[in-house]
């Protein structure tokens, strides 16, 4: 199961986050029209840079070459919903893929891989209107909770053509500088009407697996414990729990990803369940619901 209760604060910041990046890149560069945040040209027409970043040699065997991973248990911040300075001793910090990476620390790209920003309906609709999930009456289907229409994963030609736009958004992290990619909504399935199979999520993953490893990133699986220990086999490297103590969760995570799991908590019983039984294995953090940046009204995070 899912818990994302932070998605509609943090659309509107992506809107922002797109608006400033294109006026930035219109003085910078001259050129006109900036993409809508999470569009296919967000990362730039077919980009392939190569990541900026240096990546150590990891054991991980699941991509064509080595990939870096974060170390079992690392200090952990989760700061999708808006960039600051990590605390002291803060090792691994996952920032949403408008963001720059955070400097001197192991740095997660965050993409929405299976379901569409409420901010990107738009986009999705002008360019891609069938690669937007639907029912038997031609309505969108959509997470209610977060205002998401979901992906049409549901056929090996609609995940080809997901795979190309997801797969500039996952160069474009690689090439920010990032050491790799959580992909969102592993589950989107079981909010699906059953329209789509835990089979067409975990080929889509598949495939984002593979363009993850290809542009040299680790890629996290996120959320969806019960595929755990599918997904470490089609290629994910480690795991990003929602409130895996709050459901008891964390150990379909722990044993697919030899521990490299990185948990965030909402709630203080959560934290307190998640730190009795894996504070001094996994990495855990509490955040707050909107996961506001330091120094915002609301901002919260506490570590066991």
């Amino acid at each position: 199961m899912a818990h994302r209760v932070h998605r509609v604060l943090l659309a509107r910041r992506r809107a922002h986050a797109a608006a400033v990046l294109c006026g930035a890149l219109a003085v910078a560069m001259a050129v006109g029209g900036c993409a809508a945040s999470g569009g296919e040209d967000a990362a730039g027409p077919g980009r392939s840079t190569p990541p900026l970043h240096s990546s150590s040699p990891s054991d991980s065997s699941n991509g064509p070459g080595k990939v870096a991973l974060p170390d079992p248990g690392a200090a952990f911040d989760y700061q999708i919903g808006g960039a600051y300075p990590p605390a002291a001793g803060v090792r691994v910090v996952s920032r949403d893929r408008t963001a720059k990476p955070a400097p001197g620390v192991y740095s997660i790209c965050y993409v929405n891989a299976f379901q569409a920003q409420p901010d990107t309906e738009d986009w999705w609709q002008d360019h891609h209107p069938d690669l937007l999930l639907r029912d038997d009456d031609g309505a969108l289907v959509v997470d209610r909770d977060w205002d998401e229409a979901l992906l049409d994963i549901s056929t090996d030609a609609k995940r080809a053509r997901l795979a190309g736009i997801v797969g500039r958004w996952i160069d474009g992290c690689a090439a920010s500088g990032f050491q790799a990619v959580e992909a969102d909504n592993l589950d989107s399935h079981e909010r699906s009407d059953g329209l789509l199979t835990a089979a067409d999520n975990v080929a889509f993953g598949k495939l984002l697996a593979a363009r993850a490893h290809a542009a040299g990133l680790a890629i996290g699986q996120k959320n969806a414990a019960g595929l755990a220990r599918q997904g470490r086999a089609l290629g994910f490297d480690f795991a990003v729990a929602e409130e895996c103590g709050q459901y008891d969760e964390c150990g379909a995570y722990a044993d697919a990803y030899d521990d490299r799991v990185l948990v965030i908590e909402y709630r203080a019983d959560g934290l307190a369940d998640a730190c009795a039984e894996w504070g001094d294995t996994l990495s855990v953090v509490l955040r707050d619901l909107d996961v506001v940046p330091e120094g915002e009204a609301g901002y919260r995070r506490r570590t066991c």
